[in-house]
């Protein structure tokens, strides 16, 4: 999980830490609810290869870094979704 949230951090965050150009935020649920209805595979794909979303969003293959591995990015994925997956839990228990 370490390596996954430096990788997110120094990769990832600068969009889905924001919600730049539509990038799903992992701390607000409405975000992930629907994306986590996919299995990680999926996710991971969209990752590594790119993603055209809707309303004309772009996730750039590997977040715009060609340097990172596939496990790289896939440990940055499990961290994200890992995180996505805390908050919508926490949002339950308080309804």
């Amino acid at each position: 999980m370490a390596q996954g949230r430096a990788i997110w951090l120094a990769n990832c965050e600068r969009c889905h830490g924001y919600g730049v150009a539509g990038a799903p935020i992992p701390m607000t649920p409405a975000d992930w609810k629907p994306r986590l209805e996919q299995d990680q595979a999926t996710l991971y794909r969209h990752a590594i290869e790119g993603f055209f979303g809707p309303r004309y969003t772009m996730m750039p293959p590997r977040g715009g870094n060609a340097q990172l591995s596939d496990a790289e990015v896939k440990a940055a994925v499990d961290y994200m979704t890992g995180l996505a997956r805390h908050y919508i839990n926490q949002q339950e228990q308080t309804k």
